[in-house]
């Protein structure tokens, strides 16, 4: 690379990691946790865990200790079910009156899965692991910050890039440049752990950061995924299918009319109609499918006839619906399993080490050029902050 471009790339990725260099750390640091976010929610607050195993309960039996419990809460709920014997039972409200005004904002239960006891009553937001999301996902700042996320993802896509274009050897070099040894010296190891960390971390990142930019700006990625292959349309369904003294279909019936729609799926969430007489949605996970707990089949049934009014089925989707299934899933690992979910956690911790270690390189440099200046470094072959220099190009 020639010296004038090499001076241009190297003066955009040292702004662009000096400017927004933090705000990646936050976004990974707090990625990581939340890959991890149920393990630790359960880890700071005992009362939620299951101690022994139990069956899946009864969706009906659920909705009615709901009811016992809460009333006043006459909108819609979502059963979550257990992702394991061993795990709570997790349930939403999704318009508490005591969160109007704050945007998404829904009531979070815990149910013992034994006993349906509420072992948790919590607003999203409140609470640490929901609070870390709402930071990871829009800066605390609703949806101008999740716009902003979504617009960091794309620069350090170009972080990255550029950083790949500067570190690039030549074929000869490329062996000895990829081997994970980090020389003696300060200044040559703070160098040697930056460049190691970006390639190989490389993929991990850029994978983070490309579903991290498609999640936050669907607006922007949905219409260019749509250009290659069409996307099925997001169904709601209609309200009022639930006329005033006509009673609903039971949960149970309509987990029974799921499964005939999508046999050997699991059933993963059910949406109640509420007062509002909306679909009863049951959302259920199939083979092939990468998101398990929050896959992406669903059945809608008219909550007073137990008609079917649409079925989504995963392994009937376009390429392009396939492709936005996969972004959620791959961006906190679980495409993976828990060998991706590990390897997830780790990238998020990479854009902290090439921060610091960036600044300190950027440090170094300085101090360096400092020398140069004074004229205690101004032949080829001296060392400048324990770096051999053969040129000045190599201080700039």
């Amino acid at each position: 690379m020639r010296a004038a471009s090499r001076r241009l790339w190297l003066k955009l990725h040292l702004w662009v990691g000096l400017s927004l260099g933090g705000v990646f750390a936050l976004l990974g640091l707090t990625g990581s946790l939340l890959v991890f976010y149920l393990e630790v929610d359960e880890l700071i607050n005992p009362q939620i865990r299951v101690e022994a195993p139990a069956p899946p309960p009864s969706p009906d039996a659920v909705l009615a200790q709901l009811r016992r419990l809460h009333p006043e809460r006459s909108g819609p709920w979502r059963i979550e079910m257990p992702l394991a014997p061993d795990r709570p039972l997790l349930v939403r409200y999704y318009n508490p009156p005591e969160t109007a005004g704050r945007g998404f904002a829904p009531l979070m239960l815990s149910l013992d899965p034994h006993t349906l006891a509420e072992t948790s009553h919590r607003f999203w937001g409140d609470y640490l692991t929901t609070w870390l999301y709402d930071l990871h996902y829009t800066l605390l700042l609703g949806q101008a910050g999740k716009d902003i996320v979504g617009y960091c993802g794309l620069v350090m896509l170009f972080s990255l890039i550029s950083g790949m274009v500067l570190w690039w050897p030549s074929r000869a070099r490329l062996a000895t440049a990829l081997r994970p040894v980090l020389r003696a010296g300060r200044v040559r190891w703070v160098y040697d752990l930056h460049v190691l960390s970006g390639v190989y971390g490389l993929v991990v990142l850029a994978v983070l950061a490309f579903t991290g930019v498609v999640l936050s700006l669907p607006d922007l990625a949905r219409p260019v995924v749509a250009a290659v292959s069409p996307l099925s349309p997001l169904y709601r369904g209609p309200g009022g299918l639930l006329p005033d003294g006509v009673p609903a279909l039971s949960l149970d019936e309509a987990m029974t009319i799921a499964r005939g729609e999508l046999p050997r799926g699991e059933v993963r969430w059910i949406e109640t109609p509420g007062q509002a007489g909306r679909p009863i949605a049951v959302r259920m996970h199939v083979a092939e499918d990468p998101g398990h707990r929050f896959p992406h089949s669903q059945v809608w049934i008219d909550p007073g006839t137990g008609a079917v009014l649409a079925t989504r089925d995963y392994r009937r989707n376009t390429a392009g619906d396939r492709f936005m299934d996969w972004m959620h899933p791959l961006h906190n690992g679980e495409a993976l399993g828990l060998g991706g979910r590990i390897l997830a956690c780790i990238g998020g911790l990479i854009p902290t080490v090439l921060l610091v270690t960036g600044w300190l390189r950027w440090r170094h440099k300085r101090a360096a050029r400092k020398k140069v200046r004074r004229g205690e470094c101004t032949r080829p072959g001296t060392s400048v902050g324990g770096l051999p220099v053969r040129s000045r190009v190599e201080v700039e």
